[in-house]
C-alpha cells in the first residue's frame, strides 16, 4: 500500500473513531504511518483528504444499504413480508455498523459548512433515490420513470434515513420492520 492509499485508509479510520472536526493532520498521519507532509503532497489539504474519505465511507454505506434493500432470496414471501424483512435487514446493518451510518450524517453537516461539497452530496442523493426506486419497483434503474424516483425513491430514502437515525439514537426502542410496515399502513389509512 502506497502513502496515498495509507492516508485514505487512515483518514477513514479517524473519521469513524473521531469524526471530521476532531480529526487532526497528526491523527491521520499517525494512523497511516506516514509523514504529515504527505497529506499536502497527495491531497492538498486535510479537508480534501477527509472529504475523499467521507465519500469512500459513503460508498461503503451505500453498498451495505443496497445489500439490505435487495430482497432476500425468499420467493415465498409476499410483497409486504419482503418489505418488512428488508427493513429488518437494513436495521441489522445499522446496528452492526453504527459508525459507518453516522458518518453519512457527518457528510450532511460538512456540506452545510463547505458549499463545494453540496453538488457531490446532491448527486449522491439523486443516485440513492433512483436506486431505491429501482429496487422497490423491481426494475433496472434505467427503466425507472422520473416521477417514480421523485416519489417512491424520495419517500423511501427519507424513511430509511429517519428510521435508521431513530434506531441508532434509541437502540432499546428501535423500530422493527413490522413497525415500519404498520406505520405506513396507518399513514395510508389517514390519507384514505
Amino acid at each position: 500500500m502506497g502513502n496515498r492509499e495509507a492516508l485514505l485508509a487512515g483518514a477513514r479510520t479517524c473519521l469513524l473513531e473521531k469524526g471530521f472536526d476532531r480529526t487532526s493532520v497528526r491523527d491521520i498521519a499517525t494512523t497511516a504511518g506516514v509523514s504529515m507532509a504527505a497529506i499536502g503532497y497527495h491531497f492538498g489539504s486535510r479537508e480534501n483528504l477527509l472529504f475523499q474519505a467521507l465519500f469512500s465511507l459513503l460508498d461503503e454505506w451505500g453498498d451495505l444499504a443496497g445489500r439490505a434493500l435487495v430482497p432476500a432470496d425468499a420467493p415465498d414471501l409476499g410483497p409486504e413480508q419482503a418489505y418488512e424483512r428488508m427493513w429488518d435487514e437494513l436495521l441489522a446493518q445499522a446496528r452492526a455498523h453504527p459508525k459507518l451510518w453516522l458518518t453519512s450524517v457527518e457528510l450532511f453537516m460538512q456540506a452545510q459548512r463547505q458549499p463545494d461539497l453540496l453538488p457531490q452530496l446532491a448527486d449522491g442523493m439523486r443516485q440513492g433515490r433512483s436506486g431505491m426506486a429501482a429496487i422497490l419497483a423491481s426494475v433496472p434503474e434505467a427503466e425507472v420513470p422520473d416521477r417514480t424516483v421523485r416519489t417512491l425513491g424520495t419517500v423511501q430514502l427519507a424513511l430509511m434515513s429517519g428510521v435508521v437515525m431513530q434506531a441508532l439514537a434509541d437502540p432499546d426502542n428501535a423500530p422493527t420492520g413490522a413497525d415500519v410496515v404498520a406505520g405506513l399502513r396507518a399513514l395510508a389509512k389517514i390519507l384514505g
